[in-house]
């Protein structure tokens, strides 16, 4: 019998093997097609309901090409896809459900290897957590960021520029005329955001990992590279098949580490914390919250790129794109970790230059210095840990101490930021509670909070605001993140109440409430837990088993490998 794993389906002499080829017939396919050619699946979350993945139905084409001409036998498949802006109450709410998806239908057929198609911020954090569980050799390619923005002349980003539009237009500077054409003027082209948003950053982050090819992060989705990325995936995959390279053998500490030290060179956005704990910990492989502070310390802000910086994604492309970025790393990654290519990091890395110092500068002349990535605080308040992205915080506001305004819930928040007299000044620490993995359910991009119109109208552009919630990588201001445990799970956050001094220190890491442990056990005492925010179905299943923040917000019973043995026989 041959050694690839499709053999277990197409060489079984019984009824089981009959049927699995003459239904194959169907497709127009023979028995000789069937017989030692490497079967590679094409995992494509393409969905009209997901814009952002909307052009992978063409991509999937150029990798099926690819995987023919490599002399493999290309199937594709659909999964579940949950695109960030339609979905509610969130797409992350539905990542782990996804992964499920994928990780199932991948071990349940006969599949040899596989390409990741993915794009929209929570689709290839899915993919590669539910491939990553099976460990068959695994290529992954996003579909790629959109083109720039282009607005009365200016560059305007996704995300980055709507939130900042829309303070504008809060605060009455800009009509809803000038806000409705900017509206049509900011998505051009197919693609995920062009910001370095989460889409952007778990591109980057996947290919620092060695699970895509050189450049595949970077280019626009309607680049024609793009198109021969994608052919070049399919034909590695069927190498892949045959070299039986798989994920288990490329997702060591050291590239994880490496993953760590890009996001903070790209100003990633805060998700790929959750998104890279989560794969470390269907991969078996040891990071934790700390590694993110302690490891990403040593990487100064070298990609000019939005919200941390000026420019976006087609820029940074045509500038020498991520490789050119790791190569201008030099010691700070590990060369030695093996890719998806067959080679070292290093060994991919000769040869790439800088062409836009703008973009892309030097260790030595950074956009930021070492140390201006994503901290990770604790303290009473976030005993579990919290998260600030040091980039696109204000530098002043990184040290505050001020006094509380907190509520239970967004919609009490969104119904008093517009209110004249809600008691906040420049220095009140705005804290939104109720927003985590259990609570809202699913832990929202909710952390960026608006302003209250008020402040706005003062000329207040920042304040300290703290949740349980995530923020869009597209997003900015001084939000500290992802506190944990969050509030509904018992957290200190639910014990917070308006008027206590809350103490944020980033440069020493602390996260403080100035309220003694006494008063804290009398008001705990107090605590009921909120009403359970589902009972039936996936979200039920979802809140009884997700795990918090700092554990990457996976179900308990999906950490670790599920491995690729083919099932027992159907017939």
């Amino acid at each position: 019998m041959s050694s690839l794993r499709s053999a277990a389906w197409w060489e079984d002499p019984g009824k089981a093997g009959f049927i699995a080829r003459h239904h194959m017939r169907q497709l127009g396919l023979t028995r000789d097609q069937l017989r030692d050619k490497p079967v590679v699946g094409i995992c494509n979350s393409w969905s009209e309901l997901t814009p952002c993945n909307a052009h992978l139905r063409v991509l999937a084409e150029s990798v099926r090409r690819g995987i023919t001409a490599a002399g493999g036998l290309a199937l594709e498949f659909p999964t579940m896809s949950i695109g960030e802006p339609l979905m509610r109450p969130t797409s992350m709410l539905f990542r782990n459900l996804m992964s499920m998806d994928v990780e199932e239908t991948i071990r349940a057929n006969p599949l040899d290897a596989v390409v990741l198609l993915g794009g929209c911020d929570k689709t290839l954090p899915a993919q590669l957590m539910g491939a990553v569980s099976v460990d068959l050799p695994t290529i992954a390619l996003s579909g790629g960021p959109m083109l720039t923005g282009r607005f009365r002349g200016k560059t305007v980003g996704s995300g980055t520029d709507i939130w900042r539009m829309s303070e504008e237009r809060r605060a009455g500077r800009i009509s809803q005329d000038e806000f409705d054409e900017f509206e049509g003027c900011l998505a051009r082209s197919a693609g995920h955001c062009m910001t370095m948003g989460t889409a952007s950053t778990m591109g980057c982050v996947t290919e620092a990992l060695g699970l895509s090819l050189p450049g595949a992060a970077a280019l626009p989705a309607v680049d024609a590279r793009r198109a021969q990325l994608a052919e070049q995936s399919g034909a590695r995959a069927v190498e892949l098949a045959r070299e039986g390279l798989r994920p288990s053998s490329i997702l060591t500490r050291e590239a994880f580490t490496n993953a760590v030290v890009v996001n903070a060179a790209i100003g990633g956005s805060t998700n790929a914390v959750l998104h890279l704990l989560a794969i470390a910990g269907r991969a078996g492989t040891a990071i934790s919250l700390e590694d993110f502070d302690a490891i990403g310390r040593t990487a100064p802000l070298l990609a000019d790129l939005m919200p941390s910086g000026r420019f976006l994604m087609e820029d940074f492309a045509y500038a020498g794109g991520l490789p050119a970025l790791m190569a201008e790393l030099g010691k700070l990654l590990d060369h030695t970790a093996l890719t998806v290519t067959g080679r070292t990091l290093g060994d991919n890395l000769e040869d790439h230059q800088v062409w836009n110092r703008e973009v892309i500068r030097t260790v030595d002349d950074p956009v930021r210095p070492a140390n201006s990535g994503t901290a990770v605080l604790r303290g009473n308040l976030a005993p579990a840990g919290a998260v600030v992205k040091q980039s696109a915080a204000s530098p002043h506001l990184l040290r505050h101490r001020g006094p509380a305004l907190v509520f239970d819930s967004i919609e009490d928040y969104l119904l008093a930021a517009d209110d004249p007299d809600l008691p906040a000044d420049a220095d009140t620490v705005l804290v939104v509670r109720n927003l985590g993995p259990r609570g809202y359910p699913g832990m929202p991009e909710l952390g960026n909070l608006p302003l209250p119109a008020k402040l706005l109208a003062q000329g207040v552009s920042d304040m300290v605001r703290i949740s349980d919630a995530r923020m869009s990588g597209t997003a900015y201001g001084t939000v500290v993140l992802h506190v944990a445990p969050e509030a509904a799970a018992g957290g200190p956050l639910a014990l917070v109440r308006t008027g206590d001094i809350v103490e944020l220190d980033t440069p020493n890491r602390t996260l403080r409430l100035d309220v003694g442990d006494e008063e804290l056990a009398a008001r705990r005492a107090e605590w009921t837990p909120p009403a359970r925010a589902g009972e039936r179905g996936w979200t039920r299943l979802y809140v009884d088993h997700v795990l918090q923040a700092d554990q990457g917000a996976d179900l308990d019973f999906l950490v670790g490998r599920s491995g690729d043995r083919p099932a027992k026989a159907p017939f």
